[in-house]
């Protein structure tokens, strides 16, 4: 009878060894206002918050900054972060070649996306020449670049979907700030998201050939947070009380913009005024929801170029919370 009991006891404890889910999470973030429902989670310890919520006892959030996608998409595969933060079009490539074992946990919202130039003779895209070098924050493969390949394919057609890939440099997008108004630094465009764009235009010289919206007609989801299946299926409670934790950080902003503002200020090191980074946030085109519209205008076109191997429907890219 003791060895029966004992052998339960030991079940019973392998078990809760088993169930149990980490008490540390890292997080990957990049530069910009996108990242701003990340400074409100820090902020005010939301995820750790909604994680005792859960049960999940003391939580540690750890965060890394990158510069663009293929660098979060690097972390994520060799166990260096838990949770990705991506433009759609790195995050879809990552999805195809994991063979789906990655997926979006939510989004983060609809964030202007901005080509910028300096190049007085540059009235659209038609205008490139080999003397104009184009900053992304990851050449061939950011939310950017597959913007840029869009627009190139609407006027080229799709065989020539990557007619301006040569042109294309990556650079951290506040180095890219610098090089735009720099002379002689051979950048002389600059594909970006906010505050960037708008920093660059307080310029004269500097001036806006195309956005998100003009590309597509309308305002999608351009960056959203996901992880792998095994994290996942680890950690299903971790992972709702990080969404959980995003919709109240969201709706802080909505309900607190001037607040906002100054957070990301603060959090960001940041001495842009105040004025240029509200108005930004005032923009009907920036939106934080963790709710994503139908990514799925990306990653068709990345399948129909070849980009990605599988076409996947909208539900083939996200993983089901309900199911926990």
């Amino acid at each position: 009878m003791k060895r029966i009991f004992l052998l339960f006891a030991l079940l019973v404890f392998l078990n809760i060894e088993l169930a149990a889910e980490v008490n540390e999470l890292r997080i990957a973030k990049q530069y910009g206002l996108g990242a701003l429902p990340f400074n409100v989670l820090d902020e005010f310890g939301l995820i750790q918050k909604h994680a005792k919520k859960a049960g999940l006892g003391d939580v540690k959030v750890t965060w890394a900054t990158f510069g663009g996608g293929a660098a979060t998409n690097d972390a994520l595969l060799s166990g260096a972060i838990d949770i990705n933060y991506n433009g759609i079009a790195p995050f879809v490539i990552l999805w195809d070649k994991s063979k789906g074992r990655v997926k979006a946990i939510s989004a983060i919202g609809e964030i202007p996306i901005i080509l910028n130039t300096a190049n007085p003779n540059v009235k659209s895209i038609k205008d490139f020449t080999d003397n104009d070098k184009i900053a992304l924050p990851a050449a061939k493969v950011s939310i950017q670049a597959l913007l840029l390949q869009i627009e190139t394919a609407k006027i080229y057609g799709i065989k020539n979907f990557n007619k301006f890939d040569h042109l294309t440099v990556t650079l951290k997008d506040p180095d890219a700030i610098v090089a735009l108004g720099t002379k002689n630094s051979g950048i002389t465009t600059h594909f970006t998201s906010e505050p960037f764009a708008s920093i660059e235009q307080q310029n004269p010289n500097v001036r806006e050939l195309l956005n998100l919206k003009s590309v597509l007609g309308k305002s999608y989801t351009a960056v959203l947070i996901s992880t792998t299946e095994k994290f996942y299926k680890e950690n299903p409670k971790l992972v709702k009380a990080l969404v959980s934790a995003l919709d109240e950080a969201n709706e802080w902003i909505a309900n607190n913009k001037n607040e906002a503002v100054k957070l990301y200020l603060k959090a960001n090191d940041s001495k842009e005024p105040f004025e240029l980074i509200h108005s930004i946030l005032s923009r009907p085109d920036f939106k934080f929801s963790t709710k994503a519209t139908d990514i799925t205008v990306f990653s068709d076109f990345l399948y129909e170029t070849g980009t990605i191997k599988s076409k996947p429907k909208q539900e083939d890219l996200f993983f089901d919370l309900s199911s926990y």
